[in-house]
Parts: structure tokens; sequence; C-alpha cells
């Protein structure tokens, strides 16, 4: 895709709420609903032509997590009897309230 003639980097930059970035293939990234909207070049979101999406409402350590389960679903995409994550217990309420907000 292109923003203005400018092609759109096959990564993006996700900056959680203590200021941690991670950059993401733009592909896994936009596993996420809320990311892909934000994204579109379409939009008029500032995120689509920045490639950097502030996620105010996540912490580092989720975020994290998250982005580890954006490139573990690629990769098993179309796989069968894949096995879950490890997700750590304190994490569980943290990552469901994040998966709520994008995944959605």
């Amino acid at each position: 895709m292109a923003t203005n003639g400018v092609p759109t980097s096959p990564f993006v930059t996700l900056v959680s709420s203590d200021g941690f970035e991670f950059h993401v293939r733009r592909s896994a990234a936009c596993v996420s609903g809320t990311i892909r909207r934000m994204l579109d070049t379409q939009s008029n979101f500032s995120e689509a032509q920045t490639g950097v999406c502030h996620l105010e409402n996540i912490s580092g350590i989720v975020l994290e997590k998250v982005v580890e389960y954006f490139y573990y679903n690629e990769k098993h995409r179309n796989s069968q009897g894949v096995p879950d994550m490890d997700i750590p217990s304190e994490l569980c309420l943290e990552l469901l309230m994040a998966a709520d907000f994008l995944l959605t």
C-alpha cells in the first residue's frame, strides 16, 4: 500500500503506556482489528501516516505478550493442533482487557 505515493513500511511501532516501543511486522500487528483500523491509509488517524500506534492503556509487559501473540498467531494461522501459548497467571486479567480493546 502507499500513502500519497509513499510506500508504507512493512513494520509498525507499537508504544506502551510506559514508553516501551515494539517494532512489529505490519502483517502481524494487523491481526488486531483496532490496530488495523488505526493504520488504514483511508482513515484520518495519524497512525496511518506515521506507522506509530500509542496504546495508552496497555503496559509494556502486557504489550510484549500481545506482540508475542501476534507473531504466534501469524506463524500458526493455518495449522491444526497448535499448543496454547504460555501466559503467566499474573497477566491474565490485563491481557484479557488488552484483548478486548485490540481484537475487536
